[in-house]
């Protein structure tokens, strides 16, 4: 992996643990040379983890849409700032600078980015790994959304299952490093398979 895109939330939460961890992943990119893609802020959750891989002396590639570059203040300090367009824009770039995504605690577009490329995943449209960074059980009620989805007929098994999950961002990048995809994408459920 060269770059990994982060999402994560623009306001640091309310647990001090989810500012930890992410710091803890941007050190742990910059100890294995991975560079950081993410979504261009300096403020929250995103500034941590661009700070920490810039202070560790790794890459930060942010990509923020012209219309957030002053709400949420972009980072002036980056190796590289693409302003562009519009969320579709910002989402389509960073998923093509990246060889995969994961997840820290975030709000309404944390979820949509990551749901949009475990979408992907299952369309078959990338074959990169998706993961959770579970800090402090963040995650829990979206693993359980998946759950059901797959108990009540809308989620294919090995779909839900192609989401990573670890609490540990060193236990993660592992964990993506052995990743493979799941089988060819089916777009729908056939009765025999819920």
């Amino acid at each position: 992996m060269r770059r990994v895109c982060v999402f994560c939330g623009s306001s640091m939460g309310s647990d001090p643990r989810f500012a930890a961890v992410a710091r803890d992943l941007g050190d742990e990119l910059a100890a294995r040379r991975i560079g950081l893609v993410y979504g261009g802020g300096s403020l929250g959750l995103m500034g941590v983890v661009a700070d920490a891989v810039l202070n560790a002396g790794g890459e930060v590639i942010g990509v923020i849409p012209q219309a957030l570059k002053t709400e949420e203040i972009a980072h002036a300090g980056l190796t590289k700032l693409h302003v562009v367009a519009s969320m579709h824009e910002r989402k389509a770039l960073m998923a093509s600078l990246s060889d995969a995504f994961i997840a820290l605690p975030g709000g309404l577009g944390t979820f949509d980015e990551l749901l949009e490329m475990l979408t992907w995943l299952q369309l078959g449209i990338h074959q990169k790994p998706v993961a959770l960074l579970d800090v402090a059980t963040y995650w829990t009620g979206l693993r359980q959304l998946l759950s059901d989805a797959v108990a009540n007929g809308f989620v294919h098994e090995k779909n839900a299952r192609s989401l990573l999950v670890e609490t540990t961002p060193h236990a993660l990048l592992d964990a993506m490093k052995t990743w493979t995809p799941p089988p060819l994408p089916r777009l729908w459920l056939k009765q025999s398979d819920s």
